[in-house]
């Protein structure tokens, strides 16, 4: 978002560099944007003016003596947490740059860099600033309460459809992922939501989007697992008539529709390396290059937030994820609870549920159902794989059979028992893997997985009677992926006895 010029003036911004060129370059072109620009060549000096003058921007070089940049960004965060610290290296290595950014830095800037690129980057931290800023005075001012009551949850309207949507929980680790949803959604830090599938991902980020700043302007998701890895570069970055078969004309993709808003990545681990450096290039400079295009397409303006089902350290450590694009994503990162560790919630959220789904499916004036202690207990005890989809789809399956006032008990539920129990697995995990002892690691792994899969894929389907949707849901996934997983293991409905062939 632009920054008005009045506002810049307001912004006081400190440049640490020894390159003489390079650090009255910038504060030429920043000073005539109208910001407020200290320079100095010294880190020994720099230390000093960060210890006894307040800067809301510092841009300083990694590598300095006497002191290092590290040591300049240790005394700043020291002496105001608010200030954002941005490394400038030059290293073609991304390894200390990244360090930085675990210390506190908000982000850094790769020498040598153009004009543009540094104004992208400093107009980004300056809307931060001052929103920032814009929070801090009203919670002054009695605007925005500094600790906001939680309650069982909270409701908003859905960006696309208008629908209320209710979070709902009374859980410690629930109330603490709601309440730092609520404190940064004001803010425009990037946002990283990590949770098994079915806790709730999707709906935390469109909480967010929500009670953002952004909120009248669009929330873009992403699925990157439902796409094939062209179709996902051409979806998210646009291309250039002709940039390949079928381009027929020029297309913007996501990030430029997402301009001004917010764009959720879901199942980011799936998206391919290269396409997550070309992601990385958007975050550091706002530029898009569509594909098919030599040369800068649009500048945009958007919110990042991201979700994924695995451990975002473990995806790195197996190399499912850039580590620097890691550190970009999760300024903020939020960790959902799975609903077995949130046993408390299970009752609140069935009778939610169940009421809900009594007014969609069943005649205005019919008595809704109860829970009896019975039922109650069997909902409490269930292992939940699906966590809280897996328990709507349940208590959507009752509203719809149960009959009028009827106390619940245990075997009104749909329970599916053709999962192997967990006496048996190991005895069968155990043959399983025999079969494949003569392989390396990796291939029988790939070959287990994919044996799984189609397997399970199998079952799936033919117990859903062919219903893709009902399928998917059982899964606790959605079509889109479950389609994908179908078409690479060469599996299809049978339209007629509902099961696959």
């Amino acid at each position: 978002m632009a920054v008005a010029p009045e506002a810049r003036a307001t912004l006081r911004l400190l440049i640490v560099d020894d390159d003489r060129t390079l650090r009255e370059g910038c504060a030429s072109i920043l000073q005539g944007e109208g910001y407020n620009v200290t320079v100095t060549g010294r880190a020994d000096e720099a230390m000093d003016l960060v210890k006894r003058r307040k800067f809301d921007i510092v841009l300083c070089d990694l590598y300095l003596t006497p002191v290092s940049g590290m040591d300049i960004l240790k005394a700043t965060l020291d002496a105001n947490k608010e200030t954002i610290f941005v490394v400038m290296t030059g290293n073609p290595s991304v390894t200390s740059s990244i360090e930085a950014l675990r210390a506190g830095a908000w982000d850094y800037l790769p020498k040598p860099f153009s004009a543009s690129h540094l104004q992208i980057l400093v107009g980004r931290a300056s809307h931060a600033v001052l929103v920032a800023r814009e929070t801090r005075a009203a919670r002054t001012e009695g605007g925005v309460p500094s600790s906001v009551g939680i309650g069982t949850g909270a409701s908003f309207q859905n960006a696309h459809t208008g629908d209320k949507i209710t979070l709902l929980g009374t859980s410690p680790a629930f109330r603490r992922a709601l309440d730092l949803s609520r404190k940064v959604a004001g803010t425009d830090a990037s946002v990283l939501i990590s949770g098994e599938s079915g806790t709730g991902k999707e709906l935390i980020a469109q909480f967010i989007h929500s009670h953002s700043r952004r909120a009248g302007r669009k929330l873009v998701a992403v699925n990157c697992a439902a796409l094939p890895e062209q179709l996902l570069e051409s979806e998210m970055f646009g291309h250039k008539k002709g940039a390949f078969t079928g381009a027929d004309r020029d297309k913007a993709g996501l990030l430029e529709v997402a301009n001004g808003g917010t764009l959720f990545l879901d199942e980011l681990t799936e998206m391919s390396m290269p396409l997550q450096a070309k992601l990385l290039r958007v975050l550091q400079d706002g530029v898009v290059r569509r594909v098919g295009s030599e040369q800068q397409d649009a500048v945009v303006d958007v919110r990042f937030i991201s979700a994924m089902n695995r451990d975002p350290q473990e995806a790195v450590a197996q190399g499912r994820l850039r580590e620097d694009l890691y550190y970009r994503l999760r300024v903020v990162p939020i960790k959902l609870p799975p609903l077995r560790q949130r046993p408390e919630d299970i009752s609140v959220l069935a009778a939610h549920f169940l009421h809900h789904f009594w007014d969609r499916h069943r005649q205005p004036g019919e008595a809704s159902p109860s829970f009896s202690e019975d039922a109650q207990d069997f909902l409490r005890t269930r292992p939940w794989r699906g966590n809280v989809r897996e328990l709507q789809n349940m208590i959507e399956h009752t509203a719809v059979v149960a009959d009028p006032g009827k106390a619940l008990v245990a075997t009104d539920f749909p329970v599916y028992d053709d999962m192997p129990d967990a006496a048996g697995s190991h005895t069968d995990a155990t043959t399983f893997a025999g079969s494949y002892m003569n392989d390396a690691y990796h291939v029988a792994k790939d070959k287990l997985v994919a044996q799984f899969e189609k397997e399970y894929l199998t079952r799936l389907v033919s117990r859903a009677g062919g219903n893709m949707s009902r399928a998917a849901r059982l899964a606790g996934i959605d079509r889109t992926t479950l389609y994908r997983l179908m078409e690479k293991h060469e599996l299809r409905r049978d339209e007629y006895s509902g099961s696959v062939a």
